[in-house]
């Protein structure tokens, strides 16, 4: 059975064909600079690769290039999209409509549609794919719909009530929905596994790191609390977004700036975090390297970050009365040794002794805390495509 996982954003379309009888992936790619261009990137599982410019107006053309790829040419995997079973889509945000992996239907694209505003960079952009996928696949093909915020949507009310008015979570939703939840839900069962025990049994600090990150509290296998917020942009500092600040400072830079509310959005989206406070670049290596030569702002953004994780840390533990394990992950979590000893070091309260020599690990599963740790220390490697088809392999054999 193959499975085709989407990950739809504002410009882009990104995908992977699976076949579920081994997991494997068959083909992956990414249709980018939707509505400003075009371009296509596609490698198949045996190595042929395509790049080229496109044009793609919308998600429409770019959908219909990710089928011609995929049936024809160099990158060829399937004779036709009849060979595909299902298709399932990466919903960043389902507020408290959807707590679950459903299946997709005209109503569930609108309702969609519809929380765009608690998402104005993903959900429109899902909303277009999920209709342009329906044009171009076969008729009764199914589809489903899995929900970053639904791993979080049993958080206790203490955890995800914010101190406004009540009136405003019970008008215009305004509460706490945390995001990432397909990568903190994966890894948190692949750690379960590696340790030979019940998720149900661990308390789990789930530290997501890249160019969006955030840090999770599961225990019993549930999200009990989890750094972003009403929107991606709360919690740790990121490679364009502010993480937490005082809303004072917001206002307070709006008046300076003479912003309006949707400049201000767009400032603390994309002109802050490590880019804003370093003035050199938003990826991480790029720091790191600059920060080994001695710049002081881009030690100021290392620093900043390891110390906010290693508070998120702190706080979780005492949420969760203890910790059994840490865990890496994404593309920062995996592949910067540098960041994961920062972060580790001086845990002495919590037991916690790093393994210098495993840590020095690059994108691969290992544990990288002593035998003698007190708390288990992982680097997990994520794969949300992969939940995402599990999902709805899971929903469609029902």
């Amino acid at each position: 059975m193959k499975i085709l996982v989407v990950n739809a954003g504002s410009s882009s379309l990104k995908y992977q064909l699976l076949n579920m009888e081994n997991e494997e992936v068959i083909a992956k790619g990414n249709c980018d600079r939707i509505g400003i261009g075009g371009h296509v990137s596609a490698k198949t599982g045996d190595g042929r690769a395509l790049e080229a410019d496109c044009d793609f107006p919308t998600h429409t053309e770019a959908f219909e290039k990710l089928v011609e790829v995929l049936t024809t040419g160099e990158t060829k995997v399937i004779d036709s999209m009849a060979e595909i079973s299902a298709v399932g889509h990466r919903i960043v945000q389902g507020a408290e409509v959807f707590k679950e992996t459903c299946l997709v239907t005209d109503e569930v694209i609108d309702k969609i549609d519809s929380l765009a505003e608690l998402a104005p960079v993903h959900n429109h952009p899902h909303a277009l794919a999920l209709r342009a996928c329906k044009k171009v696949l076969p008729e009764g093909t199914p589809q489903a719909v899995v929900f970053d915020t639904a791993f979080h949507s049993n958080m206790p009310r203490k955890a995800y009530l914010f101190g406004l008015p009540y009136e405003d979570y019970e008008n215009y939703a305004v509460r706490k929905y945390g995001f990432h939840g397909t990568s903190h839900r994966f890894v948190s069962a692949e750690l379960a596994k590696v340790l030979g025990k019940d998720l149900k049994d661990l308390k789990i600090v789930s530290c997501h790191l890249g160019n969006g990150s955030s840090i999770t509290a599961v225990k019993d296998g549930i999200s009990v609390d989890t750094s972003m917020g009403f929107t991606p942009l709360d919690g740790l500092v990121m490679g364009t977004r502010c993480g937490a600040v005082d809303p004072s400072a917001i206002t307070f830079v709006m008046k300076k700036h003479g912003f309006t509310p949707d400049e201000m959005t767009d400032y603390m989206n994309k002109k802050s975090g490590f880019l804003g406070v370093s003035g050199i670049s938003s990826d991480n290596r790029d720091i790191q390297a600059a920060a080994d030569k001695g710049n002081e702002r881009a030690q100021a953004v290392s620093e900043l970050l390891t110390y906010q994780i290693k508070k998120y840390i702190g706080s979780y533990a005492a949420a969760m009365n203890g910790v059994d394990a840490i865990l890496f992950t994404g593309g920062i979590g995996e592949n910067s040794p540098e960041v994961r000893a920062a972060v580790l070091s001086d845990m002495d309260f919590l037991g916690i002794e790093l393994d210098a020599a495993a840590n020095n690990v690059r994108g691969k599963l290992t544990k990288i805390s002593t035998d003698a740790s007190k708390v288990a220390c992982y680097v997990v490697p994520t794969n949300e495509e992969l939940l995402i088809a599990r999902d709805t392999l899971a929903l469609i054999s029902k």
